[in-house]
């Protein structure tokens, strides 16, 4: 008897250690993000403070270069950023719902178990390559059919809606597959038909993966680097139309670092600050959305 206490005792140690082990690494991912976020905005603050916030979130004129405090304006690359990230998201985000409406209801498990890795299969492309394509072809084609440059808003945004395409399909498909076959049948026996069922029960039942997949999508977009450099053309103006060129806040972080130095380089740093909050503000308001809904 007193064996058997003290096996049990062993294993109940064993598994304390194990949980203090698994919480611990648990734990480690969450303090490099804190490290990361401290450091970026131990480096970003001080400029922010010292050429005042508005002539930085608000000035229209970049050249850090000349330190004076009316060069630090990077309300251009706000508006390019924004304005990529909502044209990807209008071009990616039906073309990935309707994908994935297809796979979860309509598609044989045949089609479905050759389609969803194919996509799937999209995330594994570099994002260099994505912008190569959008240099040789997405580009060209903007030019000549609708004029400009070419190197513009509207083609970062078809190049980003096709990066996005994987992430938001993927998770849009587990929400619409998570709900249970009941509402389906329930509906189907009322005399609904297949897209009556589709639009008025499931989607309405899967709205937070759906809001999850878009929010995901939009972060995937406004964090995208390589792709953007390659086919935005990265001029610090405000772009008006879709066919103008723009340049986003992570293109300006990634082709000015190599050669920053001072407050130029701690610029930088706030302007990762600023993508940092709108990311925060974005998932806040995505969270306001589901708990309204």
């Amino acid at each position: 008897m007193e064996l058997q206490n003290k096996e049990i005792s062993t294993l109940r140690l064993h598994e304390k250690r194990i949980k203090h082990v698994l919480s611990l690494i648990a734990l480690s991912s969450v303090s490099i993000l804190g490290l990361i976020i401290i450091f970026v905005f131990k480096e970003g603050i001080p400029v922010m403070f010292k050429v005042g916030f508005w002539n930085f979130l608000a000035g229209t004129h970049w050249a850090p270069t000349k330190g004076t405090p009316d060069c630090f304006g990077i309300f251009p690359m706000i508006i390019g950023t924004i304005e990529v990230t909502f044209g990807a998201l209008l071009i990616g985000m039906p073309l990935s719902l309707f994908v994935a409406i297809h796979l979860s209801e309509f598609a044989s498990p045949t089609t479905r178990n050759i389609m969803k890795p194919t996509i799937e299969l999209l995330a594994a492309i570099p994002s260099v390559v994505y912008g190569f394509i959008g240099v040789v072809v997405v580009v060209p084609f903007i030019r000549e059919c609708f004029g400009g440059p070419g190197f513009s808003v509207l083609a970062a945004s078809v190049i980003l809606g096709i990066m996005t395409l994987p992430t938001i399909t993927s998770i849009t498909f587990e929400s619409l597959r998570a709900v249970p076959v009941s509402f389906r049948e329930g509906a189907l026996a009322l005399g609904a038909t297949p897209w009556q069922t589709v639009i008025r029960v499931i989607l309405p039942a899967a709205k937070s993966g759906i809001v999850t997949a878009m929010i995901l999508g939009m972060g995937r977009a406004m964090g995208e680097t390589m792709a953007v450099i390659m086919v935005a053309g990265n001029s610090v103006v405000i772009p008006l139309s879709p066919l103008h060129p723009c340049r986003t806040l992570t293109s300006n972080i990634a082709i000015e670092m190599s050669y920053a130095s001072g407050d130029h380089q701690k610029a930088l740093f706030a302007t990762g600050v600023v993508l940092f909050a709108m990311i925060f503000i974005l998932n806040i308001l995505a969270g306001l959305i589901i708990k309204r809904k």
